[in-house]
Protein backbone atom coordinates (compact mmCIF):
# COMPACT_ATOMS: atom_id res chain seq x y z
CA UNK A 1 0.00 0.00 0.00
CA UNK A 2 1.56 3.19 -0.93
CA UNK A 3 1.58 5.78 1.68
CA UNK A 4 0.00 9.22 1.41
CA UNK A 5 1.61 12.27 3.59
CA UNK A 6 -0.66 14.72 4.12
CA UNK A 7 1.02 16.00 7.50
CA UNK A 8 3.42 18.49 6.20
CA UNK A 9 2.12 21.27 9.13
CA UNK A 10 4.04 18.95 11.40
CA UNK A 11 6.73 18.22 9.28
CA UNK A 12 7.78 18.50 5.41
CA UNK A 13 9.78 15.61 3.60
CA UNK A 14 13.52 16.93 2.83
CA UNK A 15 13.95 18.43 -0.50
CA UNK A 16 16.61 16.16 -2.58
CA UNK A 17 18.53 19.64 -2.99
CA UNK A 18 18.55 20.28 0.05
CA UNK A 19 20.30 17.09 1.03
CA UNK A 20 22.79 17.32 -1.86
CA UNK A 21 24.00 20.30 -0.05
CA UNK A 22 24.12 19.50 3.32
CA UNK A 23 25.92 16.11 2.17
CA UNK A 24 28.64 18.17 0.53
CA UNK A 25 29.02 19.74 4.21
CA UNK A 26 28.87 16.74 6.09
CA UNK A 27 31.50 14.81 3.49
CA UNK A 28 34.01 17.83 3.09
CA UNK A 29 33.76 20.25 5.89
CA UNK A 30 34.11 18.59 9.38
CA UNK A 31 35.98 21.89 11.40
CA UNK A 32 34.49 23.70 14.14
CA UNK A 33 33.30 27.07 13.42
CA UNK A 34 35.09 28.54 16.32
CA UNK A 35 38.70 26.74 15.34
CA UNK A 36 41.00 29.62 13.76
CA UNK A 37 42.67 27.19 11.13
CA UNK A 38 41.88 26.39 7.95
CA UNK A 39 39.15 23.95 8.43
CA UNK A 40 37.40 25.69 10.98
CA UNK A 41 37.56 28.90 8.84
CA UNK A 42 36.02 26.80 6.03
CA UNK A 43 32.70 25.83 8.62
CA UNK A 44 32.64 29.64 9.51
CA UNK A 45 32.40 30.29 5.84
CA UNK A 46 29.68 27.83 5.20
CA UNK A 47 27.44 29.31 8.61
CA UNK A 48 27.81 33.21 7.47
CA UNK A 49 27.26 32.58 4.24
CA UNK A 50 23.83 30.67 5.15
CA UNK A 51 23.25 33.84 7.45
CA UNK A 52 23.45 36.17 4.74
CA UNK A 53 21.24 34.26 2.60
CA UNK A 54 18.22 33.65 5.14
CA UNK A 55 18.58 37.66 5.90
CA UNK A 56 18.36 38.62 2.39
CA UNK A 57 15.53 36.39 2.11
CA UNK A 58 13.44 37.73 5.11
CA UNK A 59 14.82 41.83 4.48
CA UNK A 60 16.61 41.44 7.90
CA UNK A 61 20.50 42.35 8.85
CA UNK A 62 22.72 39.26 8.77
CA UNK A 63 23.70 40.41 12.71
CA UNK A 64 19.74 40.24 13.39
CA UNK A 65 19.33 36.35 12.89
CA UNK A 66 20.15 34.13 15.53
CA UNK A 67 20.81 29.89 14.96
CA UNK A 68 18.64 28.01 16.67
CA UNK A 69 17.33 24.42 17.30
CA UNK A 70 14.24 25.24 15.57
CA UNK A 71 11.10 27.04 16.22
CA UNK A 72 10.02 25.95 20.14
CA UNK A 73 13.73 27.19 21.20
CA UNK A 74 13.44 30.61 19.36
CA UNK A 75 9.22 31.26 20.54
CA UNK A 76 11.39 30.43 24.23
CA UNK A 77 14.68 32.84 23.82
CA UNK A 78 12.09 35.59 22.13
CA UNK A 79 9.74 35.15 25.32
CA UNK A 80 11.93 34.68 27.92
CA UNK A 81 14.55 37.22 27.07
CA UNK A 82 12.03 39.55 26.33
CA UNK A 83 10.72 39.38 29.84
CA UNK A 84 14.49 38.94 31.28
CA UNK A 85 15.88 42.17 29.06
CA UNK A 86 12.85 44.22 28.29
CA UNK A 87 11.65 44.31 31.00
CA UNK A 88 8.19 43.15 29.74
CA UNK A 89 5.87 42.69 32.83
CA UNK A 90 2.85 41.83 30.48
CA UNK A 91 2.55 39.38 27.66
CA UNK A 92 -0.75 39.75 25.51
CA UNK A 93 -0.87 36.32 23.69
CA UNK A 94 -4.19 34.43 22.39
CA UNK A 95 -5.52 30.97 23.77
CA UNK A 96 -4.79 29.34 20.38
CA UNK A 97 -0.94 29.80 20.04
CA UNK A 98 1.47 26.97 19.55
CA UNK A 99 2.42 25.61 23.37
CA UNK A 100 6.12 27.31 23.15
CA UNK A 101 4.41 30.25 23.56
CA UNK A 102 1.56 29.50 25.55
CA UNK A 103 3.52 27.28 27.86
CA UNK A 104 6.29 29.43 27.85
CA UNK A 105 4.09 32.76 28.90
CA UNK A 106 2.33 30.51 31.84
CA UNK A 107 5.53 29.36 33.41
CA UNK A 108 6.71 33.25 33.51
CA UNK A 109 3.46 34.12 34.92
CA UNK A 110 3.61 31.18 37.73
CA UNK A 111 7.25 32.55 38.83
CA UNK A 112 5.28 35.80 39.03
CA UNK A 113 7.68 37.47 36.33
CA UNK A 114 5.13 38.42 33.81
CA UNK A 115 1.62 38.52 34.22
CA UNK A 116 -0.42 36.95 30.59
CA UNK A 117 -3.63 38.45 29.28
CA UNK A 118 -5.30 36.80 26.04
CA UNK A 119 -6.78 38.79 22.96
CA UNK A 120 -10.47 37.47 22.14
CA UNK A 121 -10.77 35.01 18.65
CA UNK A 122 -13.76 34.62 16.86
CA UNK A 123 -15.14 31.49 15.93
CA UNK A 124 -12.80 30.75 13.14
CA UNK A 125 -9.67 31.91 14.97
CA UNK A 126 -9.36 35.44 14.10
CA UNK A 127 -7.83 37.82 16.11
CA UNK A 128 -10.29 40.71 17.76
CA UNK A 129 -8.20 43.88 16.59
CA UNK A 130 -10.33 46.03 18.39
CA UNK A 131 -9.95 44.39 21.64
CA UNK A 132 -6.27 44.02 21.13
CA UNK A 133 -6.21 47.63 21.08
CA UNK A 134 -7.97 47.98 23.76
CA UNK A 135 -5.25 45.29 25.89
CA UNK A 136 -2.12 47.09 24.41
CA UNK A 137 -3.67 50.54 25.58
CA UNK A 138 -4.08 49.33 29.24
CA UNK A 139 -0.31 47.57 29.34
CA UNK A 140 1.75 49.58 27.53
CA UNK A 141 5.23 48.54 27.09
CA UNK A 142 4.02 44.88 26.76
CA UNK A 143 4.92 41.75 24.65
CA UNK A 144 2.28 41.20 21.80
CA UNK A 145 3.40 37.71 21.15
CA UNK A 146 0.74 36.40 18.02
CA UNK A 147 1.22 33.55 15.45
CA UNK A 148 1.17 34.66 11.71
CA UNK A 149 -0.88 31.77 11.11
CA UNK A 150 -2.33 29.07 13.48
CA UNK A 151 -0.41 25.97 12.94
CA UNK A 152 -3.71 23.58 13.41
CA UNK A 153 -6.49 26.08 11.52
CA UNK A 154 -4.48 27.77 9.35
CA UNK A 155 -6.55 31.14 10.03
CA UNK A 156 -3.83 34.08 9.51
CA UNK A 157 -3.05 37.52 11.07
CA UNK A 158 -2.98 40.64 9.28
CA UNK A 159 1.26 41.33 10.41
CA UNK A 160 1.17 45.27 9.88
CA UNK A 161 -1.89 45.77 11.74
CA UNK A 162 -0.88 44.15 14.60
CA UNK A 163 2.54 45.68 14.31
CA UNK A 164 0.79 49.48 14.00
CA UNK A 165 -1.34 48.70 17.16
CA UNK A 166 1.96 47.52 19.22
CA UNK A 167 3.85 50.85 18.26
CA UNK A 168 1.30 53.41 18.91
CA UNK A 169 1.21 51.62 22.56
CA UNK A 170 5.35 51.50 22.98
CA UNK A 171 4.52 47.39 22.72
CA UNK A 172 7.11 44.72 21.83
CA UNK A 173 5.68 42.03 19.06
CA UNK A 174 6.66 38.45 18.87
CA UNK A 175 5.36 36.36 16.17
CA UNK A 176 6.03 32.23 15.58
CA UNK A 177 6.35 32.39 11.74
CA UNK A 178 7.23 29.06 11.81
CA UNK A 179 4.36 27.51 9.59
CA UNK A 180 4.68 30.71 7.51
CA UNK A 181 7.96 31.28 6.62
CA UNK A 182 8.46 30.65 2.81
CA UNK A 183 4.93 29.99 3.00
CA UNK A 184 3.37 33.25 3.17
CA UNK A 185 5.06 36.92 2.16
CA UNK A 186 6.97 37.84 5.33
CA UNK A 187 9.76 41.03 5.43
CA UNK A 188 10.90 42.51 7.92
CA UNK A 189 11.36 45.71 6.02
CA UNK A 190 7.94 46.22 5.60
CA UNK A 191 6.80 44.74 9.14
CA UNK A 192 8.13 46.82 12.19
CA UNK A 193 8.44 43.76 14.29
CA UNK A 194 10.63 42.56 16.99
CA UNK A 195 11.03 38.90 16.67
CA UNK A 196 9.68 36.27 14.11
CA UNK A 197 10.92 32.35 14.39
CA UNK A 198 11.49 29.85 11.43
CA UNK A 199 11.88 26.11 11.76
CA UNK A 200 13.89 24.41 8.77
CA UNK A 201 11.69 21.15 8.92
CA UNK A 202 8.37 23.11 7.99
CA UNK A 203 10.01 24.17 4.72
CA UNK A 204 12.02 20.80 3.56
CA UNK A 205 14.47 20.95 5.69
CA UNK A 206 16.30 19.37 8.39
CA UNK A 207 14.72 19.01 11.82
CA UNK A 208 17.21 20.56 14.38
CA UNK A 209 17.44 23.76 13.33
CA UNK A 210 15.51 27.07 12.93
CA UNK A 211 16.68 30.58 13.84
CA UNK A 212 15.42 33.84 15.67
CA UNK A 213 15.39 37.41 14.27
CA UNK A 214 16.15 39.89 16.77
CA UNK A 215 15.59 43.33 15.63
CA UNK A 216 19.26 44.81 15.99
CA UNK A 217 17.65 47.51 18.35
CA UNK A 218 17.10 45.05 20.94
CA UNK A 219 19.55 44.41 23.73
CA UNK A 220 19.23 40.98 23.54
CA UNK A 221 21.43 38.44 25.75
CA UNK A 222 21.98 35.11 25.39
CA UNK A 223 19.25 32.41 27.39
CA UNK A 224 21.94 29.15 26.69
CA UNK A 225 25.20 30.23 27.98
CA UNK A 226 28.96 28.62 28.40
CA UNK A 227 30.76 30.03 25.13
CA UNK A 228 30.32 33.15 22.63
CA UNK A 229 28.88 31.91 19.86
CA UNK A 230 26.15 34.14 17.55
CA UNK A 231 28.02 36.67 18.78
CA UNK A 232 27.39 35.85 22.44
CA UNK A 233 23.53 35.46 22.12
CA UNK A 234 23.09 31.39 21.86
CA UNK A 235 26.28 29.27 23.25
CA UNK A 236 26.90 26.37 21.74
CA UNK A 237 28.75 24.70 18.50
CA UNK A 238 26.70 25.92 15.21
CA UNK A 239 24.91 22.92 13.45
CA UNK A 240 26.81 23.64 10.96
CA UNK A 241 25.16 21.05 8.17
CA UNK A 242 21.95 22.13 9.68
CA UNK A 243 22.40 25.63 9.06
CA UNK A 244 23.11 25.06 5.42
CA UNK A 245 19.92 22.86 5.02
CA UNK A 246 17.77 25.87 6.40
CA UNK A 247 19.71 28.03 4.15
CA UNK A 248 19.05 26.24 1.00
CA UNK A 249 15.40 25.06 2.32
CA UNK A 250 14.20 28.73 2.48
CA UNK A 251 16.34 29.73 -1.19
CA UNK A 252 14.17 27.66 -2.37
CA UNK A 253 10.76 28.15 -1.17
CA UNK A 254 11.64 31.99 -1.95
CA UNK A 255 12.96 31.17 -5.43
CA UNK A 256 9.77 29.19 -6.51
CA UNK A 257 7.02 30.62 -3.91
CA UNK A 258 4.36 32.06 -5.85
CA UNK A 259 4.42 29.42 -8.46
CA UNK A 260 4.43 26.92 -4.95
CA UNK A 261 2.06 29.05 -3.55
CA UNK A 262 -0.29 28.50 -6.01
CA UNK A 263 0.35 24.84 -6.50
CA UNK A 264 -0.97 24.49 -2.59
CA UNK A 265 -3.96 27.02 -2.39
CA UNK A 266 -5.45 25.02 -5.63
CA UNK A 267 -4.67 21.55 -3.84
CA UNK A 268 -6.03 22.87 -0.73
CA UNK A 269 -9.62 24.20 -2.80
CA UNK A 270 -9.55 21.12 -4.49
CA UNK A 271 -9.78 19.24 -1.48
CA UNK A 272 -11.94 22.03 0.16
CA UNK A 273 -14.13 20.98 -2.86
CA UNK A 274 -14.36 17.20 -3.19
CA UNK A 275 -14.85 16.97 0.84
CA UNK A 276 -17.95 19.16 0.93
CA UNK A 277 -18.94 16.69 -2.04
CA UNK A 278 -18.63 13.03 -0.69
CA UNK A 279 -19.43 14.17 2.77
CA UNK A 280 -22.38 17.09 2.71
CA UNK A 281 -22.25 17.67 6.13
CA UNK A 282 -18.81 18.32 7.26
CA UNK A 283 -17.53 21.39 8.41
CA UNK A 284 -14.30 23.24 8.39
CA UNK A 285 -12.40 24.44 11.39
CA UNK A 286 -10.77 28.29 10.73
CA UNK A 287 -10.54 31.16 8.04
CA UNK A 288 -10.31 29.07 5.04
CA UNK A 289 -10.50 32.05 2.85
CA UNK A 290 -7.80 32.43 0.27
CA UNK A 291 -6.61 35.74 1.47
CA UNK A 292 -7.77 34.89 5.73
CA UNK A 293 -5.86 31.88 6.12
CA UNK A 294 -2.71 29.34 5.30
CA UNK A 295 -2.45 27.79 2.52
CA UNK A 296 -0.88 24.45 3.63
CA UNK A 297 -3.34 23.60 6.02
CA UNK A 298 -7.21 22.30 5.78
CA UNK A 299 -9.04 21.01 8.83
CA UNK A 300 -11.86 19.46 8.32
CA UNK A 301 -14.80 18.54 11.21
CA UNK A 302 -16.52 15.03 10.33
CA UNK A 303 -20.40 14.36 10.91
CA UNK A 304 -20.59 13.39 15.10
CA UNK A 305 -20.23 9.29 14.52
CA UNK A 306 -19.92 6.71 17.60
CA UNK A 307 -16.01 5.94 16.63
CA UNK A 308 -14.95 9.57 16.49
CA UNK A 309 -11.22 8.62 18.30
CA UNK A 310 -10.95 5.69 15.85
CA UNK A 311 -10.94 7.71 12.61
CA UNK A 312 -7.42 9.04 12.48
CA UNK A 313 -6.01 5.58 13.63
CA UNK A 314 -8.49 3.96 10.67
CA UNK A 315 -7.02 6.48 8.10
CA UNK A 316 -3.40 5.43 9.22
CA UNK A 317 -4.57 1.43 8.41
CA UNK A 318 -5.58 2.87 4.72
CA UNK A 319 -2.61 4.41 4.41
CA UNK A 320 -3.24 8.12 5.05
CA UNK A 321 -0.91 10.05 7.45
CA UNK A 322 -2.69 12.64 8.90
CA UNK A 323 -3.32 14.60 12.10
CA UNK A 324 -6.42 15.95 14.28
CA UNK A 325 -8.22 16.22 17.33
CA UNK A 326 -10.98 17.10 18.80
CA UNK A 327 -12.60 19.78 21.41
CA UNK A 328 -12.46 19.27 24.92
CA UNK A 329 -15.94 17.02 26.23
CA UNK A 330 -14.82 15.96 29.23
CA UNK A 331 -12.58 16.68 32.33
CA UNK A 332 -10.66 13.66 31.40
CA UNK A 333 -9.79 14.51 27.93
CA UNK A 334 -8.37 18.45 27.40
CA UNK A 335 -8.59 17.85 23.59
CA UNK A 336 -7.15 20.00 21.09
CA UNK A 337 -6.20 23.61 23.03
CA UNK A 338 -7.09 25.55 19.51
CA UNK A 339 -10.64 23.83 18.87
CA UNK A 340 -11.24 24.79 22.59
CA UNK A 341 -10.22 28.19 21.80
CA UNK A 342 -12.76 28.54 19.19
CA UNK A 343 -15.11 26.79 20.70
CA UNK A 344 -15.42 23.83 18.47
CA UNK A 345 -18.30 21.28 18.40
CA UNK A 346 -17.41 18.82 21.07
CA UNK A 347 -19.02 15.91 18.88
CA UNK A 348 -17.41 16.19 16.23
CA UNK A 349 -13.79 15.08 15.17
CA UNK A 350 -11.49 17.24 13.22
CA UNK A 351 -8.86 15.97 10.89
CA UNK A 352 -5.92 18.49 10.03
CA UNK A 353 -5.02 17.51 6.54
CA UNK A 354 -1.57 19.75 5.22
CA UNK A 355 0.37 20.02 2.27
CA UNK A 356 3.72 20.60 0.82
CA UNK A 357 5.71 21.28 -2.14
CA UNK A 358 5.25 17.40 -3.19
CA UNK A 359 1.63 16.95 -2.53
CA UNK A 360 -0.30 15.72 -5.27
CA UNK A 361 -3.94 15.78 -6.54
CA UNK A 362 -4.15 11.94 -6.91
CA UNK A 363 -2.84 11.88 -2.92
CA UNK A 364 -5.60 14.20 -2.20
CA UNK A 365 -8.04 11.60 -4.60
CA UNK A 366 -6.88 8.65 -2.51
CA UNK A 367 -7.27 10.40 0.66
CA UNK A 368 -10.75 11.36 0.29
CA UNK A 369 -11.64 7.55 -1.25
CA UNK A 370 -10.30 6.46 2.19
CA UNK A 371 -11.72 8.85 4.32
CA UNK A 372 -15.23 7.85 2.20
CA UNK A 373 -14.45 3.96 2.98
CA UNK A 374 -14.03 4.13 6.83
CA UNK A 375 -17.06 6.52 7.14
CA UNK A 376 -19.17 4.35 5.11
CA UNK A 377 -17.57 1.24 6.56
CA UNK A 378 -18.03 2.52 10.33
CA UNK A 379 -21.97 3.46 9.80
CA UNK A 380 -22.72 -0.28 8.23
CA UNK A 381 -21.28 -1.94 11.44
CA UNK A 382 -22.91 0.99 13.60
CA UNK A 383 -26.37 0.02 11.86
Amino acid sequence: MSKVYLDNAATTPMDPRVIEAMTEVMTGCFGNPSATHSLGRKARGYVETARRTIASNIGASPKEIVFTSGGTEADNMAIRCAVRDLGITTIITDRAEHKAVLQTSEELESMGLARVVFVELDAQGRVDYDHLEELATQNKGALISIMHANNEIGTAVDLKRISNIARSHSCYFHSDTVQTIGHLPLNVEEIDIDFITCSAHKLHGPKGTGFLYVNNALPIKAMITGGGQERSQRAGTENVMGIVGLSKALEIAIENFEEECQHISDLKQYMKNRLTDTIPDIEFNGDTSEDGSLCTVLSASLPPTDFNSLILFKLDIEGICCSGGSACNSGANTGSHVLNAIGANTERQAVRFSFGRFTTEEEINQAIGALQRVLEREEVESA
